[in-house]
């Protein structure tokens, strides 16, 4: 009898986690459906400014020793008119950073550049904390948030500005490019891991009208969009998808630019891939946790609604999977090599 009860415990666990991990492949399946359906239709600003507008570069840094200088000279050689370009080095470094950037934020004033130096010495919220403090002391309606390790390309604001000429539009994400993909076989799989994100998965949602996210950095923000969904806050580690979602829970349009590529360099060492793959991870379900109630209680299409979970639930599949090779140890006292274990066991593991 308690063998029975086992049993059938087991197989409502292992059917449960199956149909779990069924639902995360067939939405996998909507969103290259999605991709292959929208990939064609191009996206065109519906304007142009006849004056070009003022932008902040905005450019949070921490202990980036090796590529301040690059980031800041690539800045420097974006084709925009001087007098319309503010840039906000947002530097919290502990380290020899802080002296270099002083030189080289020094160098660019003395070429005529605007820029702006602030280092504080409290990091209360972290790349969130320091994106608001820079908000605070810039009038521009338009920023481009930069991580210190991107190169920008010289025409990056030229070809998207023009998209806040709609005035729905609140955010606008280029795509990431990467500087080493060739470095190393963790470089070359991490390169396909986030174009599998940045190119499939960011197109399908944005010409398909379902919500996606901002990717942190290479990205432009309406500043009044930014303080209409409550500004940044750092109650999550992504601080940048969940101040995405609750933009857009507020009406704002966001473009996704798959032919704007911004090039950066991916982590080079397995250390620093565990670590920033930790961060998302972790951000993520901390964003699911604050938003995802609010998400179903808004008066959204149900298919936005659906969307908006598989995206903000996706890492739990991880979790899933876990589930499955622990139950699968039970499996070797079942049925061997027949129909029957092909059917429950080896076909669902394929």
């Amino acid at each position: 009898m308690q063998g029975s009860l086992a049993s059938i415990i087991w197989t409502i666990c292992y059917m449960s986690v199956l149909i779990g991990l069924s639902a995360y492949g067939i939405h996998r399946y909507v969103i290259i459906y999605l991709f292959l359906k929208h990939r064609k239709r191009a996206t065109q600003p519906a304007g142009h400014f006849e004056q070009l507008p003022k932008v902040t570069m905005q450019l949070p840094i921490f202990n980036e020793v090796y590529v301040v200088e690059r980031l800041l000279r690539s800045v420097s050689e974006i084709d925009y008119p001087k007098d319309r370009l503010h840039i906000q080095v947002l530097d919290d470094s502990t380290d020899d950073t802080k002296e270099l950037t002083a030189s080289c934020v020094a160098e660019l004033q003395g070429r005529g550049f605007d820029v702006e130096l602030i280092q504080r010495t409290d990091r209360t919220g972290f790349k969130a904390g320091a994106l608001e403090t820079g908000l605070a002391s810039t009038e521009s309606e338009f920023v481009c948030i930069l991580d210190a390790d991107f190169v920008p390309q010289p025409d990056l604001l030229k070809r998207t500005i023009h998209f806040f000429t709609d005035p729905k539009v609140g955010m606008i994400q280029t795509r990431w490019g990467h500087l080493n993909r060739g470095y190393s076989l963790l470089t070359r799989v991490q390169a396909m891991f986030l174009d599998g994100h940045l190119l499939l998965e960011q197109t399908a949602r944005s010409r398909s009208g379902r919500f996606f996210n901002f990717n942190g950095t290479a990205g432009l923000w309406r500043r009044s969009c930014i303080d209409e969904a409550g500004g940044w806050q750092h109650d999550t580690l992504t601080e940048d998808l969940d101040l995405s979602y609750r933009a857009q829970l507020a009406g704002w349009k966001f473009i996704f630019l798959p032919d704007v590529i911004t090039p950066a360099e991916l982590p080079v060492d397995m250390n620093g891939f565990k670590s920033q793959q930790h961060r998302w991870t972790k951000g993520s379900v901390q964003t699911c946790k604050k938003l995802l109630p609010t998400i179903w209680r808004s008066p959204l299409p149900l298919m936005i609604k659906i969307e908006a979970t598989a995206h903000l639930t996706s890492n739990f599949a991880y979790l899933l999977l876990a589930c499955l090779c622990v139950l699968l140890h039970p499996s070797t006292g079942g049925p061997q090599a027949t129909w029957v274990r092909t059917l429950l066991l080896d076909e669902p593991i394929f």
